[in-house]
């Protein structure tokens, strides 16, 4: 059961990379960046079961805070800074 659960996370980690690297839009590509971050903190939450360690689940939610304030301040960066647009040549 566990073998699939890992298959199934690393499907998921593999097309979010993808994802990520070949994201046409930047949305798409912090997107996938939070999904990365969501699978990480699957694997953290499956490894802390199959031990049977519960530290890894305090980890775990640690890590979702971060990846919860990280993916807002890179949205917040994104919306406030005005994009840069090349001038027209003047006639």
């Amino acid at each position: 059961m566990f073998f699939a659960a890992t298959i199934a996370v690393l499907v998921s980690l593999g097309l979010a990379l993808v994802r990520a690297l070949l994201g046409p839009t930047l949305f798409d590509r912090v997107l996938a960046g939070n999904t990365i971050g969501t699978l990480a903190v699957l694997t953290l939450a499956l490894i802390g079961f199959v031990t049977g360690r519960p530290e890894f689940l305090d980890i775990a939610i640690l890590y979702t805070l971060l990846n919860l304030i990280g993916t807002i301040a890179v949205l917040r960066y994104f919306k406030l800074s005005e994009p840069v647009v090349p001038a027209a040549p003047e006639e």
